[in-house]
Formats: structure tokens, sequence, C-alpha cells
């Protein structure tokens, strides 16, 4: 479960965060605070740099040949360089824009993690998979099917277990791209209503298209866009009511009104 600094009020400070892909830039000088047991969206134009800026908090973006970063990223007061990459990836869980549930049954989907890192006993195991799946909502839904491939949920439930398989291995934060993006009106209104609850417990980043989506289900949100070089960066950041109501800029009201991107 969450293990937030309850001294701190921001699980992220970004300073000064460049990433290039070889000699391409992708982000320049992004400062930012994300404030712990909140949401933060990310949103702005295909191509600003959003997802590699999401993937930047669990160095993902470590695992792409050529690629550099610059500036620094400190999670609970600790930059993320002096960090074990494993804790680090264990700590901060990531759920992407399709689900990709394991072919496996959905009981072995979410005992994965928690077995990946030495976990034999199966009281302990069921204890886990049903905490994962109720805090995904998705227990009363399964529990009768747990041996069931998990490839026969419909793409909302997958989406959810996807979830539920993240959150068995007790991140504190949890990084979301896209995640309703393929998923119809109602299962992304679960999703939507699933962030709300799970963010009392974790500190949840999602880089989101969908305007409506970040108002909705975001306390803070960060705008991106890119300049002539194609090189994205932070254009405002503040609280969503703020930000979509009274935009200090005119790029981002012009965007959050659809006149670009």
């Amino acid at each position: 479960m969450s293990n937030n600094n309850n001294n701190n009020p921001y699980k992220f400070i970004v300073k000064n965060l460049e990433v290039c892909y070889g000699d391409f830039r992708a982000l320049k000088d992004v400062d930012l605070k994300i404030r712990s047991n909140a949401v933060t969206s990310i949103i702005g134009p295909s191509g600003c740099g959003k997802s590699t800026f999401l993937r930047a908090f669990n160095r993902m973006n470590d695992l792409i040949p050529n690629v550099s970063n610059k500036g620094v990223i400190k999670k609970d007061g600790k930059a993320l360089e002096e960090m074990d990459i494993v804790d680090l990836r264990l700590s901060v869980g990531m759920i992407f824009q399709r689900p990709n549930p394991f072919p496996k049954s959905i009981f072995d989907n979410v005992a994965y993690g928690p077995r990946a890192h030495g976990l034999k006993s199966m009281p302990e195991l069921e204890e886990i998979v049903e905490r994962s799946l109720r805090q995904a909502v998705l227990w009363d839904e399964v529990k009768d099917t747990m041996k069931k491939s998990a490839l026969a949920l419909s793409g909302g439930q997958q989406q959810r277990l996807c979830i539920a398989r993240a959150l068995a291995v007790e991140p504190d934060v949890l990084l979301m791209d896209e995640p309703a993006s393929a998923l119809d009106p109602i299962a992304t209104l679960k999703i939507e209503e699933l962030i709300q609850e799970l963010k009392h417990d974790y500190t949840i980043i999602i880089v989101t298209h969908n305007m409506q989506q970040a108002a909705r289900a975001s306390d803070y949100t960060a705008f991106f866009n890119m300049d002539e070089d194609r090189a994205g960066y932070l254009v405002e950041f503040g609280k969503t009511s703020k930000v979509f109501t009274y935009p200090k800029k005119k790029l981002t009201e012009d965007y959050i009104s659809g006149r670009f991107g």
C-alpha cells in the first residue's frame, strides 16, 4: 500500500529535465512538482513529449537506444538515478494505452509480480490477488472465474485487471498512458471513477488526449506544447479547475478550446 511521506506534499520534484533521443531533443527545461495523493494529468498535442515525460518517472526511457537525460527528478527527496532500478519500478507502476494482460488465468496475472519477487505462499498470494482486484473494482465480476483466461475479459475489464496487476506489488505511484483511449464510454467512466478512488492511496500521473477526461479526473494539469524544433516544453501547470477555467497563457486557452492540436 502507499507509503507517502506525510511531511512532504510532493511525491516528485522535476528540475531542468531534458530528454534526447540521439540528436533529437524530445523534452527541454521541464520544472514541475507532482503532489502526493493527487491525480496530475499531462495534456498537449501529439508529439509534444507527454509519454516521454511520463516514462521519465520510472526510467523506462533508459531502455531506448541513444537516449540521454539531463536535469534531475527526485522521488520522496531522492534522485531517481541514485535509486535501485528494480525498487524504483516496483514503486512506480505503469498502465499502458491498450490493456496488455498476460495469456494466463486472471489469478496468475495478478499474482505474477509477487511471484516474480519470490512469494510462494498460496494463502498470501490469494490475499494479495483479492485485495488488488477489490482495489481495481473488479473482484465481484471475476471472483468465480479466477482460472479463466484473462484474454476472455472485456477491454474495460482487462484494463482494470492490468491496474490490479500493477497494484499487487504495492507501488505508491501509478503512471497511466492514455488508459481509457481504447475503451468505450462506459468502461472509460469506470476507469475514471477508479482513479478517484485510488488517489487516496496512490499518486497518479495520467497522460490523456481527452480534455473532458483531464477536467473530470485530475486535480492538477500540466499542458505541454512543442517549439519550432519539435522539442516538448511545459507551457502551464496548475490546479485543473484553474487551468481549464482561467488559463494564464493564451496558448493553453487555444488548446483547451480546440483551436489547435
